[in-house]
């Protein structure tokens, strides 16, 4: 199984457009050892030719430039992505899903309370209608469910139910349901190789920790450093577990909970663009290092 990290970066990219946090405007000024990061997503495959994309990024057409795998290349008008796989409903994840308008329907993978969120608060679904189409495919909530992308032959996939809430435009923003938020158990059936994507992620349960503990590679949420990253940062009033993300540091945080697991490999991404951790000499980036913990980048390749 191979998988390809397209994007790293939390909603906004690093840097972001309009902001000026010391992390920003030190990668902008050169005086810091950082990488330039496009927002979160990933492709996977199970034989190197046909892939399932993971979420759809506003950042999809820099992504899928500098990933030359996913072009045209057997006729001429033609793409090696042959489905979409969305982790929730958030614009940072499905923004991108226009900018592939100009191909055959779109194979989209999402569950009911995401799929309602796109064709009523945020009808892109609808207005998709109008150019490509979408054939669209119910992801289960069942555990013991599985699923699979037409065309990814030998992946198998399991949606794993987060706590977390919706879009801000989703009409049950302030009451959240199953399935507004997922992770992914990506398994190939061949090789019996393994990966958990969790790009949002409030905190870990029996369930989660069962599901990561058995996997050989975990890419899970690395948004923020502290709970108060935003407010110290003099950027806003909200904490990192009121937007539904466990930060790294604290005697509960995700470094101490990953610290814990001897098998997968453990990699952070969706990592925002106040973070310290992408400061590659930072003393929170030496904590990681120390922990065994990696931290995604643009362009990252992994073999499992």
């Amino acid at each position: 199984m191979m998988i390809r990290v397209l994007g790293s970066a939390a909603g906004g990219g690093f840097p972001q457009w309009n902001c000026n946090c010391t992390n920003c405007a030190r990668l902008r000024n050169g005086t810091i050892n950082a990488k330039a990061r496009t927002q979160s997503s990933i492709a996977v495959s199970g034989d190197a030719r046909n892939w399932i994309l993971f979420n759809a990024s506003p950042d999809i057409r820099a992504q899928l430039e500098a990933f030359p795998v996913l072009q045209p290349g057997r006729s001429v008008r033609d793409t090696a992505i042959v489905g979409v796989v969305l982790i929730d409903g958030q614009i940072d994840h499905t923004a991108g899903l226009l900018f592939l308008r100009e191909g055959d329907p779109i194979n989209l993978y999402c569950t009911e309370p995401v799929h309602e969120d796109l064709t009523t608060g945020n009808p892109i679904l609808k207005v998709l209608d109008h150019f490509c189409g979408v054939n669209w495919h119910r992801v289960p909530l069942n555990s013991s469910e599985h699923f699979t992308v037409r065309g990814a032959d030998g992946l198998q996939l399991t949606a794993i139910p987060l706590d977390g809430k919706p879009p801000p435009f989703s009409p049950y923003r302030d009451e959240p349901r199953p399935g507004d938020n997922i992770g992914v158990l990506i398994e190939d059936a061949r090789s019996g190789a393994s990966v958990f994507y969790a790009p949002a992620l409030a905190g870990l349960d029996e369930r989660i920790t069962e599901v990561m503990n058995r996997c050989d590679c975990v890419l899970v949420d690395g948004t923020f450093w502290s709970d108060d990253e935003l407010v110290t940062s003099g950027i806003g009033d909200k904490r990192a577990q009121d937007m539904g993300h466990l930060p790294q540091s604290g005697d509960d945080g995700m470094i101490r909970l990953l610290a814990a697991m001897d098998r997968p490999r453990r990699i952070l991404i969706h990592i925002n663009n106040t973070n310290p951790i992408l400061d590659e000499e930072s003393p929170q980036r030496a904590q990681l290092n120390a922990a065994g913990i990696e931290v995604a980048c643009d362009g990252m390749e992994i073999t499992l």
